[in-house]
């Protein structure tokens, strides 16, 4: 399976790779990040993040304004991170659909076995009261797009002659996603890093 970490995506972005040490924003980013996943949004403070950090606070406030408008970077940051990568899956035509298919659900399902709901989207979307509008939209966005290139891996799988051309597309992209969302959970809260594999095995077997 190849690995891809969330943390992994949100540190190695476009501003870091071009500079030999991290600016103080990408360290806030980064720390945040993970308290945000593994504490909790709610109960992280602003000065728990400058301890963590050993980032100033006027420093962090010079970035962001608030805890909220951090939040809103970490979030539009992962995006970015994981749909680049999901467009270099999605774009290697020289390979199987199926084969694709099995790297996108590989790249989804392993989201940061330490984030408090299993899913790093998912935890952040339920932290955040309804006011929060513009990071809900974004994570909801996220997971629209993801349907939408599923859908459309499976449309190219029908025209190759790899799937049936009776294949249910939309609602297999919806089940595709749910499933992997959902044995993300449920393998958090079983404490089973089993269940998962078991999952995108039997996702693999549905598509044959």
């Amino acid at each position: 399976m190849i690995k891809f970490d969330y943390l992994h995506l949100v540190l190695y972005s476009s501003s870091m790779t071009k500079k030999s040490k991290p600016s103080n924003r990408d360290i806030v980013i980064r720390i945040a990040t993970g308290l945000f996943l593994e504490k909790g949004y709610p109960m992280t403070s602003m000065d728990e993040i400058v301890a963590a950090s050993k980032v100033s606070k006027t420093n962090i406030y010079y970035h962001f304004k608030s805890k909220e408008e951090l939040l809103s970077a970490i979030v539009t940051q992962m995006i970015d991170r994981y749909e680049q990568v999901i467009a270099e899956i999605a774009g290697q035509s020289q390979l199987a659909v199926a084969e694709r298919l099995r790297r996108f659900a590989s790249l989804l399902a392993d989201q940061g076995p330490d984030s408090l709901g299993g899913c790093p989207f998912l935890t952040l979307y339920v932290q955040t009261n309804r006011e929060s509008r513009f990071v809900r939209e974004e994570i909801s966005h996220f997971f629209h797009n993801q349907i939408a290139t599923i859908e459309r891996l499976l449309h190219e799988g029908i025209a190759r002659g790899e799937f049936s051309s009776e294949l249910p597309v939309s609602q297999i992209a919806v089940m595709i996603v749910s499933m992997i969302e959902g044995g993300l959970f449920l393998q958090h809260t079983q404490q089973d890093e089993t269940l998962l594999p078991r999952v995108l095995h039997a996702l693999a077997f549905l598509l044959k």
